[in-house]
């Protein structure tokens, strides 16, 4: 059953409207709660900072409601790539932490969509550093915005 909390049922801002760090820092992303809720949306918004501009993002969740202190608080997401199957020998595949890049087609604001992404009530927090990528302007950082609706 889900809380009946306004404030969850509203858009709630992941990054306010900022430009990103200098030199493909990553940015200090905001905590929001959202315990027992099972999908969030993510809604994002660039502006290239320069030509070219590219930035990345990605998800880190908590199954804990603070930090234990000991490195073991936020989890990123993973991707896998299947290893080829070959009768009678087991199959390694492989496993890595997923960063998402996006790259502007233009000087305008651009505006897409992320997810939704299953968190089955088992998410205490999360949160979505950003920073503009080495292949993008380091130097000339663009704009990021994101808000997010949970169900």
């Amino acid at each position: 059953m889900l809380p009946n909390i306004p404030t969850y049922l509203q858009l709630q801002t992941v990054r306010a409207s900022a430009a990103l760090e200098l030199l493909s820092a990553w940015d200090t992303a905001t905590e929001l709660y959202c315990p027992e809720f099972n999908f969030v949306t993510f809604y994002l918004s660039y502006t290239e900072g320069a030509p070219s501009g590219i930035f990345e993002f990605r998800l880190e969740v908590s199954p804990y409601t603070v930090d234990l202190g000991v490195g073991q608080s936020w989890f990123q997401q993973g991707i896998i790539a299947g290893g080829g199957v070959v009768a009678a020998t087991d199959t390694t595949s492989l496993t890595q932490r997923e960063n998402m890049s996006y790259g502007a087609v233009g000087a305008a604001i651009e505006n897409f969509v992320y997810g939704p992404v299953e968190l089955r009530g088992a998410v205490q927090r999360l949160r979505m550093p950003c920073r503009e990528t080495a292949g993008g302007a380091p130097l000339t950082p663009g704009t990021v915005h994101i808000v997010a609706t949970f169900a």
